[in-house]
């Protein structure tokens, strides 16, 4: 897609009702975990993710990250983003976290807009997604400590109907039904396929097994 048609259509799309847990569903693991009985919502811990969305050749790519081995969840794909510290509102987080993981400049990014929260039972957490813009490809550099791979991946290998897939998992001794995305030899699934099941909404994408 066009890096200039994208965000034409995001910018608009973020301003209006958004399709939320009906675009999670389409890649939520099934059985999809929730909050255990009796559980405090104010324990609950904020985190924001930056969904950067830049050109390369004027196509439209969006930067996420193979997490190192030395952090929480090692292996996995996920945005740029973090722990919500104290007084940060939502977007200050996802820039800073973004900035310390990827070397992104503070205020290189225009922000687009919030995409839903997604709670992530198994940490403890609620993910709020903001959608970012830079009009040239940045020059980026991974966190050792922090970030294994950067990915820039084009928006279109995350539409083709190729490289969207289910994997069968066991969790807690259960079998699990985990869709998601393979793109650059990576699997995408988990709240980080769901942030991209919404935004690919926006596009007007629906998945082929769920159409």
């Amino acid at each position: 897609m066009n890096y200039v048609n994208v965000i034409s259509c995001l910018e608009p799309a973020l301003r209006s009702a958004l399709p939320g847990a009906d675009a999670h569903q389409w890649l939520a693991p099934r059985p999809r975990r929730s909050w255990p009985s009796g559980f405090n919502p104010a324990r609950i811990r904020h985190a924001a993710g930056l969904l950067l969305v830049f050109p390369i050749a004027r196509r439209a790519h969006i930067v996420l990250t193979v997490r190192a081995d030395t952090v929480r969840h090692a292996g996995q794909v996920s945005l740029p983003g973090g722990v919500v510290e104290p007084g940060e509102t939502f977007e200050q987080a996802a820039r800073r976290e973004t900035h310390e993981e990827i070397a992104l400049p503070i205020d290189a990014a225009r922000v687009l807009g919030a995409l839903s929260p997604i709670d992530i039972p198994v940490s403890g957490f609620r993910l709020h997604p903001i959608a970012a813009a830079v009009d040239a490809r940045p020059a980026l550099r991974p966190a050792d400590a922090e970030v294994a791979r950067i990915l820039e991946v084009d928006v279109d290998e995350l539409r083709d109907p190729a490289n969207f897939l289910t994997r069968a998992r066991v969790r807690d001794g259960r079998p699990l039904a985990v869709p998601g995305f393979h793109v650059q030899g990576e699997e995408i699934w988990g709240a980080t396929a769901m942030v991209l099941a919404e935004f690919l909404a926006l596009l007007g994408w629906v998945p082929e097994l769920n159409a």
